[in-house]
């Protein structure tokens, strides 16, 4: 299985892009933990380790981490968009807390059950689909 590192570089590789050492380090950072993250979040995990890289750069290099099939957005609440890592891990869905914040991540096979009947009763060949549901954790109801 290839790594990560292997697959954005050939990624970037093929599109005439550099694989630079700021590109390397939010990769690095995107895979160091499983959980959700928006671009301040990561951000501000690089800037504690002392890496020094501009939320432009962590912008302009998101996109490069989706369509290389390494992560992808998660959920969209309040203008913020979070993203994780799927790179290695099966599809599951989200509930978001519109008040604190809390990524709740689950699978139920009936989701993917019906994803398929309708995929099927539609002759359409799915490529990606999120399922995500908004309201409040039972912390914050």
């Amino acid at each position: 299985m290839k790594t990560e590192k292997d697959i954005f570089r050939d990624y970037l590789n093929k599109r005439g892009l550099k694989f630079t050492h700021e590109r390397e380090l939010i990769l690095k950072e995107v895979f160091a933990k499983h959980e959700h993250f928006d671009v301040e979040a990561l951000f501000q995990r690089l800037y504690q380790k002392d890496k020094r890289i501009s939320r432009a750069t962590i912008y302009r290099a998101l996109p490069l981490l989706i369509n290389s099939g390494l992560i992808s957005e998660a959920m969209r609440c309040k203008d913020r968009i979070y993203y994780e890592h799927i790179y290695g891990h099966k599809h599951h869905s989200h509930m978001l807390c519109i008040k604190c914040g809390k990524i709740i991540e689950f699978s139920d096979d009936k989701i993917e059950k019906l994803k398929e009947e309708i995929c099927k009763k539609y002759g359409f060949k799915p490529v990606e689909y999120r399922f995500g549901i908004k309201g409040y954790c039972k912390d914050c109801q």
